[in-house]
């Protein structure tokens, strides 16, 4: 009998899983779009880009 090949399984899993993610994030970026358009245009453009730097 063949040995499992368990990194390959692991590497199926986490791909489904980011895929998943992915598509989650997605959704949620669509509902935000079309549900408040005002809030996203009163940020400013590098508001998210600054951090402090520990």
């Amino acid at each position: 009998m063949a040995k499992p090949n368990f990194q390959y399984e692991k590497r199926q899993k986490e791909i489904a899983k980011k895929k998943k993610q992915e598509e989650k994030r997605l959704k949620k970026l669509a509902a935000k779009g079309t549900g408040a358009p005002d809030a996203a245009e009163g940020q400013s453009p590098g508001a998210e880009e600054t951090k402090p730097v520990s």
